[in-house]
């Protein structure tokens, strides 16, 4: 069974960036599609974005701030967040979709960002 661990969240001020972790460990292979998701206040698990064999997709509120970068040695996908906007504000989940098919979620990392 594939697991994940977020890690890189924090307190950031508007305008700032910060960059999230996630280490995957257990059945992921290079072509498994990883990706980044957030839950804001308020607000049902949305996506940011996925990668999968080099190509990387992203929601349309998350072009031109968010990048998102892998490395398959490693089992791990980063997000890397730059001007961050109070609404940013909320948790982050990385995520992996296995051969079976089942899309795997970690526990999540909070990201706040002050006014």
């Amino acid at each position: 069974q594939a697991q994940l661990v977020e890690s890189g969240g924090g307190l950031v001020q508007a305008g700032g960036s910060l960059q999230l972790s996630c280490v995957g460990s257990g059945a992921i292979f290079p072509g498994n599609p990883m990706g980044w998701h957030r839950q804001t206040p308020g607000k049902e698990r949305e996506l940011i974005g996925l990668i999968s064999h080099g190509v990387t997709t992203y929601a349309e509120s998350a072009r031109g701030r968010f990048t998102i970068s892998r490395d398959n040695e490693k089992n791990a996908v980063y997000l890397q967040m730059n001007n961050l906007k109070t609404e940013d504000t909320g948790v982050y989940y990385c995520s992996v979709r296995v051969n079976s098919g089942l899309q795997i979620f970690g526990q999540g990392t909070l990201v706040t960002v002050s006014s």
